[in-house]
């Protein structure tokens, strides 16, 4: 086994690497001007409860609570599971490998006047879940994002399976 690999430096791991992911994505959006649409704001929801969700198992590791810290990282696992999943899900329909949702489009919110209005319309960007607007080694950002959170969930199950070995190992000390 590899040296210092432990439940709490993986756990570390996968709240660092999430947090980058969802750094990434706010920065492409924010300074890159890339604008998502709701499939894609809808893969950060797994980041915005999946982080304080990675703290809390970090800091049941480190209170020595491994019991809650394993559920917690089980927890972790399936909520990024389920991210790579909707991931996994918009860069096939983005591929056209099947059907994209109906309703899925992006841009601003209505003018507040109707002098603005006409300005509004040329200047709204309709963003759609079944197109890509970035790809890199092939990968849409959706793309991209499943292989993130598919990592991210492989780690949370490392965590847990390293907290558990662990866990057995003290007790057979005892």
């Amino acid at each position: 086994m590899i040296q210092g690999l432990t439940a709490r430096n993986v756990t570390g791991l996968v709240l660092a690497g999430g947090l980058a992911v969802i750094a990434t994505a706010w920065g492409f959006q924010l300074i890159g001007g890339y604008v998502p649409c709701k499939l894609c704001l809808e893969q950060r929801v797994p980041y915005y409860v999946g982080l304080p969700v990675t703290a809390l198992a970090l800091l049941l590791i480190t209170t020595q609570r491994t019991v809650l810290a394993l559920f917690a990282l089980l927890g972790v696992a399936a909520i990024f599971a389920y991210g790579s999943g909707l991931g996994i899900y918009q860069a096939g329909a983005e591929w056209q490998f099947w059907a994209g949702p109906n309703d899925c489009g992006g841009g601003s919110a209505a003018p507040n006047s109707a002098a603005n209005m006409l300005q509004a319309l040329q200047s709204t960007r309709i963003v759609s879940c079944t197109e890509a607007s970035w790809r890199m080694l092939g990968l849409s950002f959706a793309g991209w994002n499943a292989v993130a959170s598919g990592g991210l969930a492989l780690l949370a199950l490392v965590a847990a399976f390293l907290l558990k070995r662990a866990e057995n190992k003290a007790t057979v000390n005892a």
